[in-house]
C-alpha cells in the first residue's frame, strides 16, 4: 500500500473513479436526464455515424455535445464558436465543415476533431487518461495543453497522468506561470471543469443509452433487406 501511495498507482485508481464525481451539482444533472428524451432521439443516429467514423463511443461524443451545446444545434457565444458543437471557425475549416449549424457536419467535425487530439498525445500515453487529455485540448487548444504538461511535469508530477495534469491546469491562469509558458495564458481551470463535467455525463448515458455496434446493426439492416415484401 505504502509503495502504491508513493508511485502514485493510489492516487491514478481514485482519480479514475472517482475524481470528477463530486463535479455536477442536482440542477446539472436534471437538465441532461429533461433534455435527453427531448433533444437525444433527433441526433442520436449522428452520434452513431460519428462513432463509425471515427471509433470513439457515441455516448462521450453526446456527452460533449451536451456540455458545449445542451444539444442546441443553433448555439452560438459571444467568443465566435457556434453549433451544437461548439466549433471555431478554424477548427471547422480544419475539419472541413462548411455549416457549423447543421447538426450531423458539427457531430461529425467535432468527433475528427476529438480523434485527431487523441492521434496527436505520445503513444505512450493509455487510455482512458488520453481520452480525459485529449477533452482538455478540445477546449483549450493542444498546445496549451501541453504547457500544462510540462507544469505537472515540473511540479513532480506525471505528464501522462490526467490526475497530474488536471492539477496543474489551473496555473495556466496564473501569471508566473503564463508569462514563462510556451502558449502563454489559458483559462486552464475552465479546461478543467469542461472535462470533468463530460466525464459526469458520460456515466449518465453509459447508464441510460445502449452500446452501438455498427457490426450488429449492418447485419440487421442486411436482414431486413433479405426479408420478401
Amino acid at each position: 500500500v505504502e509503495r502504491s501511495r508513493k508511485d502514485g498507482a493510489i492516487k491514478r485508481i481514485y482519480e479514475r473513479y472517482f475524481g470528477h464525481v463530486k463535479r455536477l451539482d442536482s440542477t446539472d444533472i436534471l437538465g441532461i436526464l429533461q433534455r435527453r428524451p427531448q433533444r437525444l432521439p433527433d441526433l442520436r443516429r449522428h452520434f452513431h455515424e460519428a462513432q463509425t467514423l471515427t471509433g470513439i463511443d457515441w455516448r462521450l461524443l453526446a456527452a460533449i455535445g451536451y456540455q458545449e451545446s445542451q444539444w442546441d444545434p443553433y448555439a452560438t457565444s459571444p467568443t465566435g464558436v457556434r453549433g451544437l458543437m461548439m466549433l471555431t471557425g478554424e477548427t471547422a475549416d480544419r475539419m472541413g465543415i462548411n455549416d457549423r449549424l447543421n447538426a450531423r457536419q458539427s457531430i461529425l467535425g467535432g468527433a475528427r476533431y476529438l480523434a485527431l487530439l487523441k492521434e496527436t498525445l505520445p503513444p505512450r500515453i493509455a487510455e482512458p487518461d488520453r481520452t480525459w487529455l485529449a477533452l482538455a485540448a478540445y477546449n483549450q487548444g493542444q498546445g496549451h495543453l501541453e504547457d500544462a504538461r510540462r507544469i505537472a511535469q515540473a511540479r513532480g508530477g506525471n505528464p501522462d497522468s490526467w490526475a497530474d495534469v488536471k492539477e496543474a491546469l489551473p496555473y495556466l491562469g496564473r501569471g508566473t506561470y503564463s508569462k514563462v509558458m510556451k502558449y502563454g495564458y489559458a483559462r486552464g481551470a475552465e479546461a478543467l471543469v469542461f472535462a470533468e463535467n463530460i466525464r459526469n455525463y458520460y456515466d449518465i448515458l453509459l447508464r441510460l443509452e445502449s452500446e452501438y455496434n455498427p457490426l450488429i446493426n449492418l447485419g440487421r439492416s442486411a436482414e431486413m433487406l433479405a426479408r420478401p415484401g
